[in-house]
């Protein structure tokens, strides 16, 4: 008579690979250093105008450059305006289809304060902040009175108006279709001029930056625990004796006034204010980042916003380029438009990784983790015989 057992060596084995990876001192200063990864990317960030290193294929020369300065730049504006929208979709669970309005609220607001009044850009910057919360606190108490698709049209209609209101002209303080460049001789003659880039690229880190902390701060906080349960579900929040829609206007004019700081920083990179910033099609943009990176995540919107404005940038270079022109009609036609290289790089992010860019650490380590205990059961097993 002949019996197969597994050996008591195995056992073991068998049984760490069931429960997974053992959590070794090794696996805790991995888990440790992680944690410092911001630290070391902020680092990278303070280094890259000193930075000579060329990057091939993500940039044209040297970081350090006035050129790549000015996408980082604007690389990080949008990064921290995609964060603070994200206060409204993935904090609260409101899908805000204005939100270019208040961003285009403090580039117009400012610009014509210079324009018209003659006031410094400091005054003006303030004046343009302060128009910029007071619009969305207006506007946003008038568009939670209604929930759900409601509460996006009527959002909508108000970026709507806006966009039309500007096209329009009105007393020509908005330049209509062109816009209106910045007054030179009202700011600062440290963010005029090529030479000056640098300095603008430190404005935009610290808005990210502050972005960052204000959004990190009212998340933590009680306020930020109650957008949760709002957003899991509103009604159960209105048991507990709160009213939601007070919350849910904090959440309105918080992101509302993130997004006038912004757009006063665009200001100063881009020299002026343009309708495009008042279009609904910018607030989509908004919601792309938002969801290519992971809404709701800490660093998702962040990741989103950098990797959509490097890529509208890069992938319209790449579509003028001698490659694409060189390819067939049936493939140079769609991969000449940068819009379409945009939509099917949104898409197949969004069908590979659910959840968006920020998750792919935790599915690659998932992956790695079920690999590890595939090949473990899959192991040679001891056998031993008996008569």
């Amino acid at each position: 008579m002949t019996t197969t057992t597994t050996s008591a060596a195995a056992l073991p084995e068998r049984a760490g690979a069931e429960a997974g990876p053992p959590s070794g001192p090794g696996r805790t200063r991995l888990r440790r250093a992680a944690r410092w990864w911001p630290a070391g990317a902020g680092a990278l960030l303070l280094l890259a105008p000193y930075s000579a290193l060329p990057l091939p294929g993500l940039l044209d020369g040297p970081i350090g450059s006035p050129g790549n300065l000015q996408l980082l730049a604007l690389c990080l504006v949008f990064g921290g305006l995609a964060t603070g929208y994200d206060l409204l979709l993935g904090r609260t669970g409101l899908l805000s289809f204005g939100h270019a309005l208040y961003f285009a609220a403090g580039t117009y607001a400012t610009n014509t304060v210079m324009l018209e009044a003659g006031l410094p850009f400091a005054a003006s910057a303030l004046l343009g902040l302060l128009f910029g919360t007071a619009l969305a606190a207006l506007l946003g108490s008038v568009s939670l009175r209604v929930s759900g698709i409601g509460f996006s049209m009527v959002t909508l209609a108000f970026a709507q108006a806006g966009s039309i209101l500007v096209q329009r002209d009105p007393g020509g303080v908005t330049g209509g279709e062109e816009g209106r460049a910045a007054p030179a001789g009202r700011l600062p003659a440290a963010l005029v001029g090529i030479q000056h880039t640098v300095n603008l690229y430190w404005i935009a880190l610290a808005y990210l930056v502050l972005t960052l902390a204000v959004v990190t701060w009212v998340v933590r906080s009680p306020i930020g625990r109650v957008w949760e349960g709002i957003k899991e579900n509103e009604r159960r929040v209105e048991v507990t004796g709160l009213r939601p829609y007070g919350f849910k206007l904090v959440a309105f004019v918080l992101a509302g006034a993130l997004a006038a700081l912004g757009g006063i920083v665009y200001l100063v990179l881009t020299g002026g204010a343009t309708p495009q910033t008042t279009t609904s099609d910018f607030t989509l943009s908004l919601l792309v980042m938002v969801v290519l990176g992971g809404s709701g995540s800490r660093w998702g919107p962040l990741i989103g916003g950098v990797l959509y404005t490097w890529a509208d940038h890069r992938l319209g270079d790449l579509a003028g380029s001698a490659t694409v022109t060189g390819l067939p009609a049936v493939l140079r036609v769609p991969l000449s438009q940068p819009l379409f290289l945009l939509g099917a790089l949104f898409v197949a992010v969004v069908y590979l990784l659910p959840g968006g860019v920020v998750r792919l650490p935790e599915r690659i380590g998932s992956a790695g983790r079920r690999a590890l205990r595939t090949g473990r059961a899959g192991g040679p097993e001891q056998q031993e015989s008996t008569p």
